[in-house]
């Protein structure tokens, strides 16, 4: 009678294999059990240290969620509040000039009610109506032609915006043209221009750009301003007279 083997009967180890692979697993449980010893023995020599720690990374975040809410949050609604007539004045005076100077003052320095820009800075530094108060200042400090002023304030000023930042770059170069130091109202226009590509700013620190650079023979600069303006923003306003610069810079 035909005998047939199942199938996937597995062979039987050689009686010389088995102890050998026996005695390389034991060999592995045992360093693994060393190595895990060796752990918790530093664990437990190590065990204030690591709670310490633990502690100082939970007390930290602790104190910034706590900062965030109990500090930053009402500090920023606190300075929004009374900025606020503060602008009022500062947006009066930029639309009447007869009363401008008197306004951009109460703007500057409050009304005895509320405070104005230069306390606004003092008291809020690092909120975010502090930063607008800065940018504020620079700007009627430079309408009241106190040029080195504008420039320290509009140097202090901090924004992300793509607008604000290179308005107040601008506002600088402005103060620098009219201190006569073109070399640095230069470099200055180039920053505002660079700032941001937009067809607001961007175009007019160009132009005003290569004006200055023209004006101090810095030709290389004027032509580089003045390519950037014509192929860039050919429908900006500032284009139009692009061609003629640019002719005057190349000879």
């Amino acid at each position: 009678m035909a005998t047939y083997k199942k199938r996937g009967s597995k062979v039987k180890r050689s009686q010389q294999e088995a102890p050998e692979q026996d005695s390389v697993t034991a060999e592995v449980f045992t360093t693994l059990d060393t190595s895990a010893g060796r752990a918790e023995a530093w664990v437990s020599r190590n065990q204030n240290y690591i709670l310490s720690v633990i502690g100082a990374v939970a007390v930290v975040v602790l104190g910034y969620l706590a900062y965030s809410n109990f500090v930053v949050a009402p500090l920023e609604e606190e300075s929004n509040n009374v900025i606020a007539q503060a602008q009022a004045h500062f947006k009066e005076g930029l639309e009447d000039p007869t009363l401008q100077d008197s306004l951009f003052t109460l703007a500057l320095e409050g009304d005895g009610v509320q405070p104005g820009f230069l306390e606004i800075i003092e008291s809020y530094g690092s909120a975010a109506a502090a930063q607008l108060a800065t940018y504020n200042a620079g700007m009627i400090y430079f309408q009241q032609g106190e040029y080195d002023k504008a420039i320290a304030y509009l140097e202090d000023f901090s924004t992300s915006d793509p607008v604000l930042g290179a308005l107040a770059l601008g506002g600088i170069a402005d103060s620098f043209t009219e201190l006569n130091q073109q070399d640095d109202a230069l470099t200055y226009y180039k920053k505002a221009a660079y700032f941001s590509a937009n067809e607001f700013t961007t175009p007019r620190f160009l132009l005003k750009g290569a004006q200055v650079a023209l004006s101090i023979d810095a030709s290389a600069d004027a032509v580089n301003l003045l390519k950037t303006l014509q192929a860039d923003y050919p429908s900006a306003p500032q284009a139009v007279n692009a061609a003629v610069l640019l002719a005057q810079a190349q000879n």
